[in-house]
Order: structure tokens, then sequence, then C-alpha cells
């Protein structure tokens, strides 16, 4: 599925370290080409017939809205594993299709000099338990950046450790571009009072 596909694009590559150690940003792996690249291949994607883009937009669309890949988005966050993940209801766009999801663990980072906390998620339909899921808003949701929020990936991890998470593949999911899509929803543990300005914007 071609969701699944931007799914991986986006997971991070883990990192270990000690959460007690400055690890230095040399050792994230940044790429801007990459992510430039992998923009280009999304956007030819949404030009053709399996795209969310509406039929009748399709033949104006000119590709997605993002900001310029920044390295100082890219940022290692220490994730820490909850011992018993609990489960949760994850409300969606659509008031009828409701995900049942578990709390596996907690990402704590610090991006332009400001700390945040995510928690990722796992849906319980076992849809791909190799990744955990991080939705979240900040202070451009609504504004800037699609209004429900975006969304990210990290491969699974089963102990404490650091991770990249990088920011400047935050997306949108498919309910941004047409209202027949249904999609989680942020719940209010993921909304950040920062600005993260990096990933994708509002598509038009």
């Amino acid at each position: 599925m071609k969701a699944l596909f931007f799914a991986l694009l986006a997971s991070a590559l883990i990192i270990a370290c000690s959460s007690e150690e400055e690890v230095p940003m040399d050792h994230v792996d940044y790429d801007a080409t990459e992510i430039a690249e992998d923009r280009a291949a999304k956007d030819e994607l949404f030009r053709g017939e399996s795209s969310p883009i509406p039929a009748d937009a399709r033949a104006n669309f000119s590709g997605l809205r993002y900001y310029p890949p920044d390295e100082s988005y890219a940022v290692l966050a220490w994730v820490e594993p909850f011992a018993k993940p609990d489960t949760v209801t994850i409300l969606t766009t659509r008031g009828d299709d409701p995900r049942r999801a578990l709390r596996v663990g907690t990402l704590q980072f610090t991006v332009k000099g400001r700390k945040g906390t995510l928690v990722g998620y796992q849906f319980v339909d076992g849809s791909d338990m190799n990744q955990w899921f991080i939705p979240f808003a900040d202070a451009t949701t609504g504004k800037e950046t699609y209004s429900v929020g975006r969304y990210l990936e990290i491969l699974a991890v089963d102990e404490a450790d650091s991770v990249l998470l990088d920011f400047n593949r935050a997306y949108s999911p498919y309910c941004a571009y047409n209202s027949d899509y249904s999609c989680p929803l942020v719940p209010a543990e993921n909304r950040l009072t920062m600005a993260i300005r990096a990933g994708e914007k509002t598509w038009k």
C-alpha cells in the first residue's frame, strides 16, 4: 500500500547512546538530498490514479508544499518504552471510526533549545508492529500545517535508547487532501507548544 510506503520513508534509524551523554550532531543521519528525492517521488505518486488528491483537482496538482530541509529539526530523542503499555482509544476525523492503540513509550527531545515530549503508539490491529506511530500537533497546526496535525514513525524500540527523530519527515495524513479518508486525531498528550517548521505544510 502506498500509505505504508511513505510511512517507511518516515522511519528513523536507531542510534545507541546513554541518556546522560551529549551525542554529537554529526552522529545524526541527516540527508537533505534524500529528503528532496523522497518528496519528488511522493509528488509523482500523487499525480497518479491512486492519489488521495480528488480527481477533479489532480490535473492542477503542482506538488505538495514543504518547509525547506533543515538539519536543526533532525534531533536525537531519548526513548523509554513503557513496561506495561496501556490501551487507549484514538478518535479519528470520522467519529464512527475510533482506533484502539497501545501507548508504547515516550520520546524526549530538544528542538532549537526547547524541550518536548511525545508518546509513541502501536495500533492493536497489528497493522505494523515494527514501528511506533507518532502523531503530533504544534504551534503551526491549523495555520501553516494541516489543522488535524501531522505524523511521524520510528522503528519500534524494545529498551531505553536514543533514536533519530527527523521532523523534516513529518507528513500530513490522507484526510488533509480528501475528506473521504478517516485519519487518527492527535491525542492531547502529543500537542507541542513549540513551532515545528519542518516537514509538510498545508497542500494548498
